[in-house]
């Protein structure tokens, strides 16, 4: 740090020492704008134009009373956790900034991140959980939060009822009603509605203020409990749910946000209310994101809309050849919906229908493994959100876990073929996806 006078305000890397810019004569500053800077002032590193990475495991404190102050934020005595850097289990310089940024797409109070979209549901879900609880949730929903839920919450006694993402409000309050009876024998609480919207991998809307009038009218206002959704699929360009109704929202931030397939977070968003104590079990169980992976968070929201901008031009691009394809029974793309009540869901949600989708192959897996591995573009691997395009098979593969039953049941079939368009030339990615298609 460069030499201070001593009448100078004490320098710390999380410190601002005037306000940040928000908006310029009356003009408030889009996400991307401020993703070049917000949070972060050059003079308090040396004047590195772009955050450095701080890989230090513990802060010094500017006094004794100072380490008292931090230590009651972080050991929940005062909400809103630590006004300083202590240690890298709880805060830290570069995961601060990105914090900051996060919250800005989805206008959210606050925001937390952590080390993986999985260890940011299970920190939410034991936040919220006890021994007696019910948890509610859509379906379907990714294979291994299916598995927390189900399988291992369950070894704790807790229980859980779902409906399937497209529920009317009717049914999802009849469900709700059925939860309050289960809990109350249970000598617990419906705990928390987690939905995942779109639904992984079908693509499958929940209508997110549907169920938020449904909790209402079941709940009222008191002890009602909070809505999470993992936004991964369309957030934070093309659905914004805080805006509709949700209390909680989730990303695997490996996917859209980091995109560029080169690491694993997660990152939980929502009100300083909700956030305290995801924060304050966050500090216990150590799921923060480390600062190295934080840092290269910062470096791609710089690019979050250039990428998911041009990903989801693409997918429409390809989408529109292979709904009409002999060798294509059916597409699930936002683009293109068919049923009514799914269409009136997206008019209110969405303002984009993502780059992800599902592709159902004309005859079973056979056909749809002869179509993954005909493909030379599109990589075969089972994330979503990168720069590059790819395919894979969840029934095989990502849900391969979920009992046979319940995947049919979830629509989730053995020619569901997932694709997620990256940024490659549209055209490059149809002639690739015609010539796999000519193997089947």
């Amino acid at each position: 740090m460069s030499d201070q006078n001593d009448d100078a305000v004490p320098v710390t890397p999380r410190r601002m020492p005037k306000a940040p810019i928000e908006e310029i004569g009356g003009r408030k500053l889009k996400p991307s704008t401020l993703m070049m800077g917000h949070g972060y002032d050059p003079v308090l590193s040396e004047g590195s134009l772009k955050p450095p990475i701080f890989l230090t495991s513990t802060f010094a404190f500017e006094d004794a009373a100072a380490g008292k102050r931090h230590f009651e934020g972080i050991t929940g005595k005062r909400p809103g956790g630590a006004d300083g850097l202590v240690y890298s289990r709880f805060n830290g310089p570069n995961q601060e900034i990105l914090e900051d940024r996060l919250s800005i797409w989805d206008e959210a109070e606050d925001a937390l991140v952590f080390s993986s979209g999985m260890s940011a549901i299970a920190t939410v879900l034991l936040t919220n959980v006890n021994q007696g609880d019910v948890v509610v949730h859509s379906g379907p929903l990714y294979a291994a939060t299916e598995t927390l839920i189900n399988k291992i919450l369950g070894r704790f006694g807790v229980t859980f009822l779902d409906f399937p993402a497209g529920a009317s409000p009717d049914e999802v309050s009849a469900l709700l009603e059925q939860a309050k009876t289960q809990a109350a024998e249970n000598g617990g609480k419906v705990a928390i509605i987690y939905l995942e919207s779109p639904a992984n991998p079908t693509n499958a809307l929940v209508d997110i203020e549907g169920v938020t009038n449904a909790r209402n009218t079941v709940f009222g206002e008191d002890g009602a409990p909070p809505i999470a959704i993992d936004n991964t699929f369309l957030g934070p360009l093309w659905q914004q749910p805080l805006k509709h109704g949700a209390d909680i929202v989730i990303y695997s931030l490996t996917k859209y946000v980091g995109g560029h397939s080169d690491l694993v977070a997660g990152g939980v968003l929502g009100s300083k209310a909700h956030m305290d104590p995801i924060r304050a079990i966050r500090n216990t169980i150590g799921t923060i994101c480390d600062p190295n992976t934080a840092w290269m968070l910062m470096r791609s929201l710089e690019t979050l809309e250039l990428r998911m901008t041009r990903a989801g031009e693409n997918a429409e691009k390809v989408c529109a050849f292979l709904r009409d394809h002999p060798k294509v029974e059916g597409l699930g793309y936002l683009g293109f919906i068919s049923d009514a009540s799914q269409q009136d869901i997206y008019d209110r949600h969405c303002s984009g229908a993502g780059s992800t989708f599902s592709v159902f192959i004309k005859g079973g897996e056979a056909q749809a493994f002869a179509f993954l591995d005909a493909l030379k573009i599109a990589k075969l691997a089972v994330s979503l959100g990168g720069t590059e395009t790819l395919a894979s098979l969840p029934a095989a593969m990502t849900h391969l876990s979920v009992p046979d039953d319940r995947r049919a049941a979830l629509g989730i079939t053995d020619n569901l073929v997932r694709i997620s368009i990256g940024v490659e030339d549209p055209d490059d990615l149809i002639a690739d996806f015609e010539q796999a298609l000519k193997t089947v």
